[in-house]
């Protein structure tokens, strides 16, 4: 999932991962336990995509207002910004298992609205509740299993945190696609995410603090026994040591910036040169992840596939669960080669196909639009008056075809023609009676797409559009965040960069659908190819390679102003701008 930090872990780390895991099954129970959070965050904000399409089945506003579909998928996203910021202070003040605690009951509390939810302002309801519940895991689970794993399989281990991400959006298909024969289908799809919050919540009961935030917090003996759990007898004073030097590190960097307050800290990363250039490299990349329309696909993947010429709901589902997979390949590429090629050159490389596939795709859709099936008269006319569309029959121009009807206004829908699905067919009015009466007549009913002979080719070129953007433009905006700054400003810096995530995240999930009406699908991914661009201009432009470079090498590039003309210059670790200078051993980024 595009919006989840990540954190690199080479081989060797999940080798010996694996290994300390079956060493040690505690720690194997920690990091699952924790790592459920990340499993919901990838369910609840995947599993909205196939749910709308019965949500809009069930209510007639839904179907009518493109407004209402996109407030009811991005209010999680909304939920989510402000879970976030709260979470932050929850962590802090309350501790990271109460955090996680609070979460579930959201998790738990917004599952139980939507699935009894009798109008959609209820859903919506329940999807901000869920979003509180999703802001509060995107940086609470990573952070939990961080402070409670040793430090060599750390990586490893927030990584497979990532990874259950991918794997909850994944199962949110696969849940939506068993439920589809169901009474009550949406209900279930969104219901289900009550479960594993419940899992969760009982298990991390029986689960102990994380030892750093107890260790800060004067609770010393608490931390020692359960670092005691985690290490071997020999090994545990010098873990007790390191988080005491650690803590004293970052208390003394607080010290260093000088303020207390967020508006205190944000002011001074923006007077600092060096950090006001990390900052636009790093809002940069994780703006461009967003608006390159990524995330449109995986919270609209069924209507998208609709929208391709494939009316039928199980089948928009079974396809978007392709999808689904894909995007967990692209990850997991990224993880295989972030490392080898470089952050920069991959995002390059992905924006580069992915601009391809989106022109191509913008290709299909324009060519689907201009050979949609005509509207028939005569067709029309064989329905009663009350099923007709009105402002066909008003029509002063009579060639109307597919797209005409449907994207006019949400009043009208497309019956294709009974005996072959590409000849003209009837425009009638979006009631269910029409509705009805096509199906009784051998017809397929349309409202988000028309039927295409290329829709199949739609779907490749977006299935190669999720595989070419995973690697470059999934895991590494956030690797870059966590590199590029100096450490007394990363934790500022890496939020103030993922409010601008999340932000970037709530315009495109709720602007898609208006987008889709507006400009048509062909236009909307023209306009994504467009943002495409520029990012990949910007990106080239502005943000250095960070692969193989000491933290203080990066610091001296910033500090000097980064032109991918310019040859890097090695650094000195002693440098005459004292804000710059190295306070703790030099680090190499791997």
């Amino acid at each position: 999932m595009v919006e989840g930090g990540m954190v690199k872990a080479d081989k060797t780390q999940f080798l010996e991962c694996w290994r300390t895991s079956w060493q040690t099954p505690y720690i194997t129970r920690l990091a699952l336990s924790a790592g459920i959070g990340g499993f919901l965050f990838g369910y609840d904000t995947g599993v909205i995509s196939g749910a709308l399409l019965y949500i809009k089945d069930d209510f007639r506003s839904v179907e009518k207002s493109t407004l209402l579909q996109e407030v009811i998928v991005s209010m999680a996203v909304a939920g989510a910004i402000v879970g976030a910021a709260i979470g932050g202070w929850l962590n802090d003040h309350l501790g990271r298992k109460t955090a996680i605690l609070i979460a579930d009951f959201l998790f738990l509390l917004g599952s139980v609205v939507m699935a009894v939810a009798p109008t959609p302002w209820v859903i919506i309801l329940g999807r901000i509740f869920v979003g509180f519940g999703v802001g509060m895991a995107s940086i609470t689970s990573p952070l939990y299993i961080s402070e409670a794993s040793p430090a060599r399989i750390r990586g490893a281990l927030v990584s497979a945190n990532n990874l259950l991400i991918t794997i909850g959006q994944f199962m949110s298909y696969l849940i939506n696609l068993a439920f589809t024969n169901v009474t009550g289908t949406w209900r279930w799809m969104l219901g289900v995410a009550a479960v594993p919050a419940i899992l969760q919540f009982v298990l991390m009961l029986s689960l102990p603090e994380s030892p750093r935030w107890m260790y800060s917090n004067g609770k010393t003996e608490e931390a020692r026994a359960t670092l005691e759990r985690i290490y071997p007898a020999d090994k545990v004073e010098e873990e007790v040591q390191a988080l005491h030097n650690s803590i004293e590190e970052e208390r003394a960097r607080e010290r260093e910036i000088g303020q207390t307050t967020i508006m205190g800290k944000v002011s001074k990363a923006f007077g600092n040169v060096v950090v006001r250039r990390a900052l636009y490299a790093g809002i940069l990349v994780q703006v461009v992840q967003q608006f390159g329309g990524i995330n449109t696909v995986m919270y609209y993947s069924p209507t998208i596939v609709q929208l391709a010429g494939f009316a039928s709901n199980n089948t928009a589902m079974a396809l978007s669960l392709v999808t689904s997979g894909l995007n967990a390949v692209g990850s997991i590429i990224s993880m295989f080669f972030v490392d080898s090629y470089g952050r920069r050159r991959l995002m390059i490389i992905s924006l580069l196909a992915s601009l391809s596939c989106l022109v191509a795709l913008s290709g299909v859709f324009f060519s689907a639009s201009v050979n949609a099936p005509k509207v028939s008269r005569d067709q029309t006319a064989h329905f009663s008056a009350n099923s007709t569309c009105a402002r066909f029959v008003n029509a002063k121009d009579p060639s109307w075809n597919c797209m005409t009807c449907i994207q006019k206004a949400n009043d009208c829908a497309f019956c294709t023609n009974p005996y072959n699905s590409y000849h003209p067919g009837a425009c009638l009015a979006v009631n269910k009676a029409a509705k009805v009466a096509c199906k009784a007549e051998k017809g397929t009913w349309y409202t988000s797409g028309c039927p295409s002979k290329a829709g199949i080719f739609a779907i490749v070129l977006l299935g190669l559009y999720i595989v070419t953007y995973g690697p470059g433009m999934g895991p590494p905006p956030w690797i870059i965040n966590s590199e590029i700054y100096p450490l007394r400003f990363r934790g500022i810096c890496g939020g103030i960069a993922a409010v601008a995530n999340w932000v970037s995240n709530l315009v495109i999930s709720l602007s898609f659908l208006t987008l889709t009406d507006t400009l048509s699908p062909a236009g909307t991914f023209l306009l994504y190819a467009g943002f495409c661009f520029i990012g990949l201009v910007l990106i080239y432009l502005i943000v250095p390679e960070t692969k193989g470079l000491h933290f203080d090498e990066i610091e001296k590039i910033l500090q000097d102003g980064y032109g991918p003309w310019k040859k890097p210059k090695k650094a000195s670790l002693s440098t005459d701008d004292s804000s710059l200078k190295l306070r703790h051993g030099p680090q190499r980024v791997r």
